[in-house]
């Protein structure tokens, strides 16, 4: 080496120079011989200024919500540290815990009208600053989300009024059908048998004969021999009620059975059931 200064210079940094530097120094007698020798290292950083940030708007800028304003640099060696501020006329510098000096954020809680103008964002450190701004209006109408979720519920609404009409109007036209409506699927209905030896009656209304046959009931035990099985019939006719012959002073006088008839004793013992005659009256209606 020509001289005993043996620094170095180095021009135009990048941050790729930084890194571990190490000198080293030999010496030596008359004759070249190695008498000593001694080194040092030195470490070498590089900083690096920050570099032009980003600023984002988070969130719906609307009345009573709720922002966040970002600031983000890309390059910055040591790491940048950021402020937020707001720019004339209405100038305002902001602290936590509000704003977050490391990450770059400031958020803005119940937003208002007068709230809306430039937010500036400074990222710096140790060897430089940069800068980025954005705009923040306030709007004071109901957002886009908000109008499309009212059309939505009003048509769903809609629709399950006009649903709950037709069901209405279906369930009302069921109940105005007539109960007794013949289908085609329905079943004849049932006509109930007039019973064997029942009283008939004429169309007119009067009674024109009554019959009436019935198998007398079978005496208890064995029948006895030479014994007959009694069978009653009986038949009657509408006849005019009999007049009975007046004189001056006179009782009517009762008419007494026929002989040949058969008494009613008798007819109970045999089993015979006992059948009320309705009686036609002089005016031809029954009694």
């Amino acid at each position: 080496m020509p001289s005993q200064n043996v620094s170095l210079r180095l021009q135009d940094l990048q941050e790729k120079d930084s890194g571990s530097y190490r000198c080293s120094v030999n010496v030596q007698d008359h004759q070249g011989i190695k008498r000593s020798h001694s080194s040092k290292t030195l470490e070498l950083s590089v900083l690096v200024p920050p570099a032009s940030p980003s600023c984002h708007l988070l969130g719906v800028p609307r009345v009573g919500t709720n922002v966040t304003l970002s600031c983000q640099s890309p390059r910055s060696k040591p790491a940048a540290q950021y402020q937020w501020e707001r720019a004339p006329p209405s100038s305002q510098v902001f602290f936590a815990p509000v704003l977050d000096a490391i990450r770059g954020s400031l958020s803005l809680t119940n937003l208002s009208s007068p709230m809306s103008g430039v937010y500036i964002c400074k990222a710096h450190n140790e060897v430089g600053s940069a800068q980025c701004n954005v705009t923040l209006e306030v709007s004071t109408g109901p957002g886009p989300a908000v109008v499309a979720g009212a059309v939505v519920g009003t048509l769903v609404g809609l629709g399950l009024l006009a649903g709950l009409v037709l069901l209405y109007q279906r369930r009302s036209k069921a109940l105005e059908e007539p109960a007794n409506d013949i289908k085609e699927d329905a079943a004849a209905p049932r006509t109930l048998p007039w019973p064997k030896g029942s009283d008939t009656i004429s169309k007119n209304g009067t009674l024109s004969s009554v019959t009436s046959a019935r198998a007398l009931r079978h005496p208890q035990g064995p029948p006895r021999p030479g014994a007959l099985t009694p069978t009653l019939s009986l038949s009657s006719q509408v006849l005019p009620s009999p007049r009975l012959p007046r004189t001056d002073g006179a009782q009517p006088q009762p008419t007494s059975p026929s002989t040949g008839g058969v008494s009613s004793s008798a007819l109970s013992r045999m089993g015979a059931v006992p059948v009320m005659v309705p009686a036609q009256s002089q005016a031809g209606s029954l009694v």
